[in-house]
């Protein structure tokens, strides 16, 4: 057992049950902060359960964090998506990496101008922010929804093992909670536009596979709340190691993980926010990919 883990599996619980209840009684926007902030750390403490940690049962793992906080993703969809992004040959590859902002610049000519409108304004952090929980997980339904119209029986498991985990939620909120139901759907909401800072520029463009996955040198909420992800060349390198234990890795061999990554980095969130608040890092359509 993992207790780094499992004690920010509790933080995580008692935090998002406080502010569901006792806390939102007593102020209603304080409560919401939590409950956003939570919900975040929900998703990264999901994470970390589907690259096997706390335990070392799969089992064991999913159950730990069973509860649908975030709502929109199915558990195991999250696992089975992730684990296939996490094969670095096809990083960014707009039809084999689950995970891929790109798009075929064969599709992208095809879209109509205000997909496009939507699509290159998601592009910028800002977007990301604030239209980026809705356009992924439109995305997201569409994409599974076609898989289950064509009878893929692991997206259809999927999504039936989440509607228990999503109905204990439902149930906490409208039986047990005394946070009002808007409120909440604020702070889901919310709490996914955070974890599109993370996700925002993980992985780039490059003609080489080691120079797509980025480093954000960052120590302070952003990094605590993505369990170190922003470390995320070494995550990919170590997937199977735990979040408390990749800063030590990383600062102890900078210019090694530097060099695999062929510099990809960033200092801080601080600077990612400066660089790309209002400009996009990308184009959408992929820019190595073949144009019509």
């Amino acid at each position: 057992m993992e207790w780094p883990t499992l004690a920010m599996l509790a933080v995580c619980y008692a935090a998002w049950t406080l502010g569901t209840t006792v806390l939102s009684a007593i102020a209603l926007p304080l409560a919401m902060v939590v409950v956003t902030l939570a919900t975040a750390l929900h998703s990264s403490l999901t994470h970390e359960a589907l690259h096997g940690h706390p335990f070392r049962s799969r089992f064991w793992n999913a159950a730990v964090v069973f509860p649908a906080l975030s709502v929109v993703v199915p558990y195991l969809r999250f696992r089975d998506t992730h684990l296939a992004h996490h094969r670095d040959s096809i990083l960014t590859d707009p039809y084999d990496d689950p995970e891929s902002n790109y798009l075929d610049p064969v599709r992208w000519a095809a879209l109509p101008g205000w997909a496009r409108a939507v699509l290159r304004a998601n592009n910028t952090l800002a977007g990301r922010l604030l239209i980026g929980p809705l356009v992924g997980t439109a995305s997201f339904l569409a994409q599974d929804l076609a898989a289950m119209r064509h009878g893929i029986a692991r997206v259809w498991l999927g999504w039936a093992l989440h509607v228990p985990a999503l109905g204990l939620v439902l149930w906490w909120m409208t039986s047990v909670a005394s946070m009002p139901l808007w409120a909440w759907a604020m702070c889901v909401y919310a709490g996914l536009a955070i974890l599109k800072i993370r996700t925002y520029l993980e992985h780039q463009a490059h003609e080489s596979a080691r120079g797509r996955t980025v480093i954000i040198e960052d120590r302070g909420l952003l990094a605590w709340l993505f369990l170190n992800n922003n470390l995320h060349v070494v995550h990919h390198m170590h997937a199977a190691v735990p979040w408390y234990r990749l800063p030590q890795l990383y600062f102890a061999n900078r210019a090694r993980y530097l060099d695999r990554n062929e510099g990809y980095r960033y200092r801080s969130y601080a600077e990612v926010f400066r660089r790309h608040f209002w400009r996009a890092k990308d184009p959408v359509p992929h820019p190595l990919w073949p144009k019509p």
